[in-house]
């Protein structure tokens, strides 16, 4: 049974911090010059700014590798000229604007240091704004209009106003610093990993934005990552890696000494294992993916197509974009990402926000309600059938935000408890004539392509996938696999889901940078998946003997 602890919530504020009001001050005092002044004149200008403070310890073998402390503050500035049905940021042959690059801020709150870094990037900002809207007006009367035009390139929002900042991290001090090396000692007990090692990742993360329609917001998150790994390489010279992570808000939240000292076990022996297992051929067969793999699956091969601004690029493969009240996934399956969510079932979920990176409240969005396509995730780029943000722009510092992913959690209303699912495994291992089936224990991630300008394809990076023979065999551990396909004739072979779900946490890197997403999904059975080799390193493993072990120093 879960654990629910309380979430380390959020110092609330009454009135707006030093930073926002010199932000805000600036930004009035810069906007009312480039709208009454300027041509073309400014219609919208912000100033995101992200405020950053890490400590990372990383510890192999007993020794420590790296403690350090870090604390970065940057800001983000945008600037819009013409009108919101047309302005700079208007799509043209697929590009994504950027008009000021990411600028180092002091991290003091003090007016004529922060003043001086604003006042110089909105004018380099205005400058290439209104450079490209005058290439963009002369093109746009070249060119014939397209199937999307009549979408406008900025929503009209409500003004947001809120407050608020993480508590301070406690540091983690000698106590995690000679805790990671406990752990990581325990590696050594297995000649097979070759390196391996533990870190611990905490950060506080303040996110400040005002803007000329009278958004002024200030909110964060604290987060906390454990990461165990470890690598091995086969006697083909085949890499081969083991890893498990952990999540929370704060370090005391973490599992206990107990559940990492089995962590490290786990992994170790993975590695170990893998060594030992063949490498699988290519084929295509029943299978069934754990939750953990299932919300990767979904995730690459769904939750990617269903982020709005793929419809109105003409290089997109727009997977879905005609398909808007249709269904797309089997009747029993519903998808909801919901950046509100800090949890599932006590498990920290990554994912979550109090605000999106354009300012708008995050909010539930069902996409897909009992197998129909209900609307798309949304940032302030309108769709023409969509006219307004559902919380949904997102970027890392550096990038403009684009509509994004969030918590992707699905449901499904044809569950069978997991010993019945492996059954339905056997049996359609056994309808089709297949001599395995597969089961996908754990991934580490994945990719897709969404361009039209190659295959619609995705791929999904297992860590422990098995055989699943049908004659009572047991289970046997295979390497060397990716899942590949294309999503529509995947998403149309899920055949039944499990009653429990998993949680996946994890960064996803796409067009506006890495952002902390999460997918929560139950166990999922296909009727068929596809998978191939994973590229070869060739180098075999190391031909010197490994060192003598000794607990202490060598003499």
């Amino acid at each position: 049974m879960a654990v629910l602890l309380p979430a380390v919530q959020p110092a609330t504020n009454q009135t707006p911090s030093t930073l926002v009001e010199i932000l805000d001050a600036e930004l009035q005092r810069n906007f009312k010059v480039l709208k009454e002044k300027a041509e073309p004149p400014a219609y919208f200008i912000s100033y995101a700014v992200v405020d950053v403070e890490g400590e990372h310890i990383a510890s192999t073998l007993g020794a420590l590798q790296e403690a350090s402390h870090s604390h970065r503050r940057t800001l983000d500035c945008s600037v819009r000229v013409g009108s919101p049905d047309f302005d700079n940021y208007h799509p043209s042959n697929g590009d994504r604007p950027r008009f000021s690059a990411s600028r180092n801020l002091p991290l003091d709150d003090q007016a004529v240091p922060l003043e001086r870094i604003l006042w110089l990037d909105t004018d380099h900002a205005w400058r290439m704004a209104a450079q490209r809207f005058n290439l963009l007006k002369s093109s746009s009367q070249l060119k014939a209009p397209s199937a999307d035009a009549k979408a406008p390139d900025f929503s009209k929002e409500e003004p947001a106003g809120s407050f608020s900042t993480p508590p301070k991290l406690a540091a983690l001090g000698e106590e995690w610093q000679n805790r990671m090396r406990r752990l990581s000692r325990e590696f050594e007990r297995f000649p097979g990993v070759l390196t391996s090692g533990i870190s611990i990742d905490t950060l506080r993360e303040t996110r400040t934005l005002v803007n000329s329609e009278g958004t002024k917001i200030q909110h964060g998150r604290l987060s906390v990552r454990l990461t165990i790994f470890a690598h091995s390489k086969a006697d083909d010279g085949q890499d081969l890696y083991a890893s498990e992570t952990f999540d929370a808000d704060d370090p005391v939240r973490l599992p206990k000494e107990e559940m990492l000292d089995q962590a490290v076990e786990r992994v170790a022996v993975q590695a170990a294992s893998l060594m030992l297992a063949p490498e699988t051929e290519p084929f295509a067969g029943p299978a069934l993916l754990s939750g953990r793999a299932a919300g990767v699956f979904f995730h690459e091969i769904f939750g990617h197509r269903v982020e709005s601004q793929r419809l109105l690029n003409d290089t997109e493969g727009q997977t879905f974009g005609k398909r808007l009240k249709q269904p797309v996934l089997p009747e029993f399956l519903s998808i909801v990402f919901d950046p509100t969510r800090k949890q599932y079932n006590g498990t920290e979920l990554n994912g979550w926000y109090q605000f999106d990176d354009e300012g708008v409240p995050a909010r539930p969005v069902a996409v897909v309600e009992n197998g129909i396509l209900k609307t798309f995730l949304m940032s302030r780029t309108p769709l023409p059938e969509i006219e307004h943000s559902n919380g949904h722009g997102r970027a890392q510092p550096g990038y403009e935000p684009i509509a994004r992913q969030s918590n992707l959690i699905v449901e499904s209303s044809k569950t069978v408890e997991e010993k019945v699912l492996r059954r339905l495994l056997l049996n359609e291992i056994v309808r089709q004539g297949k001599p395995y089936g597969l089961y996908f224990k754990e991934v580490t991630g994945g990719y897709t392509n969404t361009s039209r300008f190659g295959l619609q394809a995705f791929t999904v990076i297992p860590l422990v996938v098995y055989r699943v023979y049908p004659d009572g065999r047991h289970d046997e551990l295979v390497r060397g696999v990716d899942i590949v396909g294309t999503p529509l004739a995947s998403l149309a072979k899920i055949v039944a889901t499990s009653d429990a779900s998993e949680v996946f946490n994890g960064f996803c890197g796409a067009e506006s940078g890495s952002v902390p997403v999460a997918a929560v999904s139950p166990a999922v059975l296909v009727s068929e998946i596809e998978i191939q080799r994973k590229p070869n390193a060739g180098d075999r493993p190391p031909l010197l003997g490994r060192p003598s072990i000794t607990w202490g120093y060598r003499r």
